[in-house]
């Protein structure tokens, strides 16, 4: 996987005890789009919930206050089975700072359906794991070189990696603006836990959502006044169909 997290590259400002990869293959759902998939073969050892509970802990926590026993606690598992399948902390901080498995899902489409795609990718990972594919980047309480770390890898992972495939002399403009509205769905979602967005259907959030992500996929902005095109030829020409 390119840009795969190396235990040397915790950066030099992260303190603390010496701890991973995910990797992404859903089962295609009858949408067309791939089922979430935590990304690490669970088959029962604690792997996808160590993973989770690693994600939260260096979200909320700095760094030097994350332990392997703290993590296994909120798994469900021994520290020593935490050990087993990641190492040290060091190298399940690098795990949790390597986003190649969430672009894996959520940019594998077309692109003249990838807005829609991912809209409705990022909303079944967030279901299905209870976590945010993305946020961890911005919302990180790790130390300023954690923070670069994370930023870092995501433009290289995401946006870079977003960039490389959008034509126009904007490609990379347009891809940190997708990057940013992917982030802020996530961000929104996360605002109203309870509110209209977690009961509406992934499908009814790609629909009010996804136009927005297309035409910045696309570089053509839909129109919205009346008299030039419909909005359904709009959906039409972008791919979303009926």
């Amino acid at each position: 996987m390119t840009g795969r997290a190396t235990a040397h590259a915790v950066p030099p400002g992260a303190h603390g005890s010496p701890g991973p990869a995910e990797s992404s293959s859903g089962a295609e759902s009858p949408s067309g789009v791939p089922e979430p998939s935590s990304g690490v073969p669970d088959a029962g050892n604690g792997k996808a919930a160590i993973l989770l509970a690693a994600r939260r802990a260096f979200m909320r926590n700095p760094y030097a206050e994350v332990t392997i026993r703290g993590i296994a606690a909120d798994a469900g598992v021994s520290p020593s089975l935490v050990v087993k399948h990641f190492g040290r902390k060091e190298e399940l901080f690098n795990t949790v700072a390597d986003f190649g498995p969430e672009a894996d899902a959520i940019f594998d489409a077309p692109l003249d359906r990838l807005g829609r795609h991912m809209v409705l990718t990022l909303v079944r990972r967030r279901r299905a794991y209870g976590s945010d594919p993305f946020l961890r980047v911005v919302f990180s309480l790790g130390n300023r070189d954690e923070r670069v770390l994370l930023r870092h890898r995501f433009h290289e992972q995401v946006t870079g990696r977003l960039a490389a495939r959008l034509p126009g002399p904007d490609g990379a403009l347009r891809a940190e603006l997708v990057a940013g509205q992917l982030i802020g769905l996530g961000a929104a979602l996360s605002l109203h836990p309870e509110g209209e967005g977690s009961r509406a259907t992934p499908e009814r959030l790609a629909d009010l959502y996804a136009p927005a992500l297309q035409a910045l996929v696309t570089g053509v902005a839909p129109e919205v006044v009346s008299g030039t095109r419909s909005s359904r030829a709009y959906r039409d020409q972008a791919g979303y169909g009926s």
